[in-house]
């Protein structure tokens, strides 16, 4: 089974040599996604079917090109770490007790998901009653097309800047994001592995609009917060993203980059409703 352009998306015989198990061929290269070998080859499974491809949204293609400014690009890998452009909406709800987001590539086609995790009753009471959750732990997951757990993100408590923790499912870790001030043009340190290897630059006092650069100061990739809509401005804490990756970054960096909108997010605008 070679690996060219033109072989149809199927499942077949694991490239690895796997025993028993097929893996799934995207069309353009070998996905994570395993199976066992109960039927013949380059047949789908249908418990565990590729996500059919989803018509575009005209909404969001007017949130990426009209309101982040971002050209419409080529096709990208169609993941979470293979597209240039990640649309991160924050699901909009009237009592809002856990975070959630949906994660689209720059055409509207949902490719992830993102869940506050790790909360129990009293804190759901906690937030229903007053502000004061958004001082304690944050939890993050971010998830792939298949609800696949893919990054964690953990703000501990804090009281004024914040700080993110970002592992992979397993609990080893990626590296940090840490706010560095409060007054002025917010800026967030990316660390691995106790080294600085990038940051993220507010571009004013608003902090709607990131640079995010690596360890030599270049540009790699943006952060730009879009407007959501009066209804979800004045009812609604839910905030819409549009991250522009420039080109395909190496790990760690690709992965903190991929978390910095949620924690522009977490860090900064989630705290801005008040104690009431």
């Amino acid at each position: 089974m070679t690996t060219q352009s033109n072989t149809p998306a199927g499942w077949y015989p694991d490239p690895h040599g796997a025993a028993q198990t097929l893996r799934y061929w995207d069309g353009a290269q070998w996905t994570e996604h395993t199976n066992p070998a109960q039927q013949p080859a380059g047949q789908v499974p249908p418990q565990h079917a590729f996500p059919q491809q989803q018509a575009g949204d005209a909404k969001v293609q007017r949130q990426v090109q009209k309101q982040a400014g971002v050209t419409a690009g080529g096709p990208g890998g169609g993941t979470l770490f293979t597209e240039p452009v990640l649309v991160v909406n924050q699901k909009a709800k009237l009592i809002e007790l856990t975070n959630e987001y949906k994660v689209m590539d720059q055409n509207g086609r949902e490719i992830g998901s993102v869940t506050q995790v790790g909360q129990g009753i009293l804190r759901k009471i906690l937030r229903f009653v007053s502000s004061l959750d958004q001082f304690l732990t944050h939890k993050l997951e971010i998830r792939d097309a298949y609800g696949q757990p893919q990054l964690l993100l953990t703000r501990p408590a804090k009281i004024f800047k914040s700080r993110v923790i970002v592992t992979r499912p397993d609990g080893s870790p990626v590296g940090e994001i840490v706010q560095k001030n409060m007054i002025g043009k917010i800026n967030f340190a990316m660390t691995a592995n106790g080294q600085q290897v990038g940051a993220i630059k507010a571009e004013n006092w608003r902090a709607w609009n990131f640079a995010i650069v690596d360890h030599a100061d270049n540009e790699v990739a943006r952060v730009t917060k879009t407007w959501e809509g009066l209804a979800k401005t004045l009812f609604t804490t839910a905030d819409n993203y549009v991250l522009q990756i420039h080109y395909q970054l190496p790990e760690p960096l690709l992965s903190l980059v991929v978390a910095t909108a949620l924690t522009v997010d977490t860090a900064l605008k989630q705290d801005a409703r008040g104690w009431g």
